[in-house]
């Protein structure tokens, strides 16, 4: 009894020399990160314990107000306001304050109305705990009207006091009715609902539920040629990182970007193209809002753009991969599969959202024709590649790649080079070898065109 009285005065005494705010701290924060983008902005709070927060939304104006418990204000939650970048097209400032003894309080002020999504995540590959708010707009970006806007504008020649000119639409009937409802005084176009304005998702001409549409004759223009390139990882997921300390998610992006202004000046049968971008900035894309994303702007192909990464420094060369909807072509295939498909634990994808277990399940349904169109684009892009470089294996390899169970869009996965062999990653920083690789793969997509002609959509007009 007495030794008991003693460790209890003893702990009274440390109580009370250390203070109440010391003792109710708790976490230690160890990161603050705020990734930017159009379809959202993220705040992430790494620590070395899991915190507990309460968070209330306000919409007018909009600001979103989040309670961190057990933790006091420090140079980390400073730091944070600091971090905040004028063009975030989501937040306009934060603000961070003891709110009572126990407890800091995160005020997001915001440029729209938003959704915001707020969840922690367990420790996983380099990170600790981690706070994530994601900060989603109200109203979500159409990304195939967007593509459109910039078709046009693209081709649109300088109008004089800022009128947009019926020039810039000519042979593009998709542009011409958006012109239509924009002119000043001009005639309504035939329908003005988005729905029926655009054509409708291409379908396999294998699947009997459909039947077979008309191909495009040479020299004919009928619509957009959209490819769908997606830069892997970005944001909170680096991806693999040379020994050099090249990030794979950097790389990738700025070969998207430079094969993205090839496909833009391209055509294909007198058809213009036009390449989409899962992301275009250093943000993090769940794997199945990559699917969702393409299908939304009703893509032609899919071209997923990775670096490779061995836990050895030997291996070398690109490889090309399509779906297998059983096991994977070899082991190599596999272990590879299972590594990127990791990409959302490492990201930080909120498991808890029912839409996203919903779009999982409904792209969880890729077809035979969908894989044997695909296996074509990967022949055709492994050909053009292998002219330019080493390859790791001569044929397309197959697995359970996520990114790629789009059920109506032929995809493949390119990893570009190892990253992880010295020599490789040298090549993948050269401009030299991106300009290479770009041509390559922009050969293959003309190629695997000239054999597959795309599929004519029926339009309003």
């Amino acid at each position: 009894m007495q030794a008991d009285r003693r460790r209890l005065l003893k702990a009274g005494f440390l109580a009370l020399s250390l203070g109440a705010a010391q003792l109710a701290r708790g976490a230690n924060l160890l990161a603050v990160r705020i990734w930017p983008a159009p379809d959202y902005s993220r705040v992430t709070l790494e620590s070395d314990t899991a915190l507990k927060t309460t968070q209330t939304f306000i919409a007018s104006p909009p600001r979103l107000a989040i309670d961190i418990e057990g933790m006091g204000l420090n140079a980390a939650l400073r730091e944070l306001v600091g971090k905040v970048q004028a063009s975030d097209p989501n937040i306009a400032g934060i603000r961070v304050g003891q709110f009572n003894a126990n407890t800091v309080r995160l005020v997001i002020d915001l440029k729209r109305p938003i959704a915001p999504q707020v969840f922690t995540l367990p420790p996983v590959a380099a990170y600790a705990h981690r706070l994530v708010l994601d900060l989603y707009p109200s109203e979500a970006i159409d990304p195939l009207e967007q593509l459109i806007q910039e078709r046009v504008m693209a081709k649109a020649p300088a109008a004089p006091h800022g009128l947009p000119s019926t020039n810039a639409v000519v042979n593009d009937p998709l542009g011409e009715l958006i012109a239509r409802q924009t002119l000043p005084g001009a005639a309504p176009a035939p329908s003005t609902r988005r729905q029926d304005l655009l054509p409708p998702p291409a379908v396999s001409m294998d699947r009997p539920d459909h039947p077979a549409r008309p191909q495009l004759a040479p020299g004919q223009t009928d619509r957009l040629i959209v490819i769908a390139l997606d830069p892997g990882h970005g944001g909170e997921d680096p991806g693999a990182i040379g020994p050099g300390g090249t990030r794979e998610k950097d790389v990738v992006l700025k070969i998207a970007k430079m094969l993205r202004e090839r496909i833009n000046a391209s055509s294909v049968g007198g058809s213009p193209m036009r390449a989409f971008l899962t992301r275009d900035a250093d943000f993090f894309v769940p794997l199945h809002v990559r699917v969702q994303k393409a299908r939304r702007v009703q893509a032609d192909l899919f071209v997923s753009i990775h670096a490779d990464a061995f836990y050895s420094p030997r291996p070398q060369g690109a490889s090309v991969f399509a779906l297998s909807e059983g096991a994977a072509s070899s082991k190599d295939a596999q272990w590879i599969a299972q590594k990127e498909n990791k990409a959302d634990l490492i990201g930080g994808i909120n498991l808890g959202s029912q839409d996203a277990q919903v779009q999982r399940a409904l792209l969880d349904m890729s077809t035979a024709a969908q894989i044997r169109d695909s296996l074509q684009l990967g022949g055709s892009l492994l050909r053009e590649i292998g002219s330019v470089g080493k390859l790791h294996k001569p044929r397309v390899e197959r697995a359970g790649f996520a990114v790629l169970k789009a059920p109506d869009i032929p995809s493949v996965l390119v990893e570009t080079a190892f990253i992880s062999n010295p020599e490789e990653e040298e090549k993948l920083r050269s401009d030299a070898y991106q300009q290479q690789l770009t041509d390559a793969l922009m050969r293959g997509i003309v190629q695997y065109f000239s054999r597959n002609p795309p599929l004519a959509r029926n339009r309003s007009l």
